[in-house]
């Protein structure tokens, strides 16, 4: 490593400590998605995707001093609220008619 290259920190704390924590959080993020079967459960892990995404947002636009990535947050937790209430309300819905919260027994849509 060139000792005359400086890293990029935010905090004090490197910038690819912070994107290996938004990496990390966004793998287990997908990994609910895949396995879990429970909607709840689902919608958090969705959650979690969209909070690694404001991380990284959130990293880039203090390392590169740019207010574009902090603005971006904003609209996607308009989105991440927006997701939740009305997934939420749906699968509450759902729940009364079916007994049940697990997306493979859920088959409203079906013919």
């Amino acid at each position: 490593m060139n000792p005359g290259v400086l890293k990029p920190m935010i905090a004090g704390i490197p910038v690819e400590y912070l994107l290996i924590l938004a990496c990390i959080v966004f793998s287990i993020g997908v990994a609910g998605v895949l396995f879990r079967r429970s909607a709840v459960v689902i919608f958090m892990c969705i959650e979690l995707m969209l909070n690694s995404v404001n991380l990284v947002f959130v990293v880039f636009s203090k390392s590169l001093q740019q207010v574009q990535g902090e603005v971006a947050v904003f609209f996607v937790m308009a989105i991440a609220a927006a997701e939740a209430a009305i997934g939420l309300a749906l699968v509450v819905a759902i729940h009364r008619k079916k007994k049940t919260s697990f997306v493979d027994e859920m088959n409203l849509m079906k013919w």
